[in-house]
């Protein structure tokens, strides 16, 4: 199931920690189908290295996501008292405390087999059960952008020691609300108030006479 582009997003429900601290049960991406674009990314564990910053550094951009109508929401094999433990643990003491975002808790590890962003998989012991874990138990560093309608349009997996790109998670958001509002295409290292294209050899000539 590794490409879930043009699929409709997994769906769950699972422990979460909300608004910094807040535990909730059975939170799904369901409250915003229909209402909000998500972000929802996937990280190795709490109380790491590269994780906090891009937690942080969605934090920071949270402003600019809302603008938007995104919701933002990570997610990790940790479990929700492990969330809790980090948000309240500051940041110069490798924590991340001032997050507002959701924090899913993976801890049965079904929403990262779902999504496909599993480092490893499950196989047969000895006696044929299928019980045996081959590879890293956690996520890789997954996220995925699910449209309005719960469809995910862009999707970016990275192995564990490279951070994401806020900024290009941003410019996807961008090029997604404006082909919807416009429906246009977006070319290479397009950005708003950058010239698109639609469906005519003529309008990619022109586009390449100016650009190439």
């Amino acid at each position: 199931m590794g490409v879930l582009v043009g699929r409709k997003a997994p769906l769950f429900e699972a422990d979460a920690v909300i608004n910094g601290g807040e535990f909730v049960e059975k939170f799904s991406l369901d409250q915003y189908i229909g209402k909000k674009y998500v972000i929802f990314f996937f990280y190795p564990l709490d109380f790491t290295f590269v994780c906090p910053t891009e937690i942080l550094a969605f934090q920071k951009k949270l402003e600019e996501f809302e603008k938007r109508d995104v919701a933002i929401v990570g997610c990790s094999i940790d479990s929700k008292y492990s969330h809790w433990a980090w948000l309240n643990t500051e940041p110069k003491n490798g924590g991340i405390k001032g997050i507002t975002f959701p924090l899913v808790s993976d801890i049965s590890k079904t929403i990262s087999e779902n999504y496909d962003v599993l480092a490893g998989e499950y196989d047969y012991d000895e006696e044929n059960d299928l019980s045996v874990f081959d590879g890293d138990a956690v996520a890789f560093r997954g996220l995925f952008l699910i449209d309005k309608q719960g469809v995910v349009r862009h999707q970016v997996v990275n192995d564990m020691p490279f951070g994401r790109s806020i900024e290009e998670t941003l410019r996807m958001v961008d090029a997604l609300r404006h082909y919807e509002e416009h429906g246009e295409f977006c070319p290479a290292d397009w950005h708003p108030g950058d010239d698109a294209l639609n469906e005519t050899a003529e309008s990619v000539a022109e586009y390449l006479s100016k650009h190439g």
